[in-house]
């Protein structure tokens, strides 16, 4: 039986859809992760999580700074110093973060068998000619 429609739930549901893209990207972990620590100025946060290209950190922390979640700060030096903290909102995204990084921690060796269990079996099926390759 089908439900009836609920009115706005796709409209939910892609609001949803858009902040989740940004809050689950793994840029967007590793730079919330290492702002949790205490904040930092641009090329602390490239140093610390390494192979994030400077374009890639920058629209990362530009979308984080317009979502709430990371506040941008200039000192007025000279030249100028900018420092990136997380915000309340963004410390509270840290600690569902932290929990599925402990997740994935605890299940990190088991997921790396059934990887290698799946892609071994995929390589049997893509060598095993079928039927019609058979002479």
């Amino acid at each position: 039986m089908d439900m009836p429609a609920t009115p706005g739930i796709n409209a939910d549901c892609r609001r949803m859809s858009s902040v989740l893209s940004l809050v689950g990207d793994k840029w967007t972990v590793m730079i919330v992760m290492v702002l949790a620590e205490r904040p930092r100025r641009f090329n602390d946060i490239k140093r610390t999580i390494g192979g994030i290209s400077q374009q890639m950190l920058t629209r990362t922390l530009k979308a984080l700074d317009r979502d709430g979640m990371v506040s941008r700060t200039v000192h007025p030096t000279v030249p100028p110093q900018v420092e990136y903290a997380l915000t309340d909102l963004g410390y509270s995204l840290s600690e569902p973060l932290r929990a599925l990084g402990a997740w994935a921690g605890k299940h990190l060796e088991l997921i790396d068998e059934n990887r290698h269990r799946y892609d071994g079996a995929r390589k049997i099926e893509a060598e095993t000619p079928t039927r019609a390759q058979r002479p």
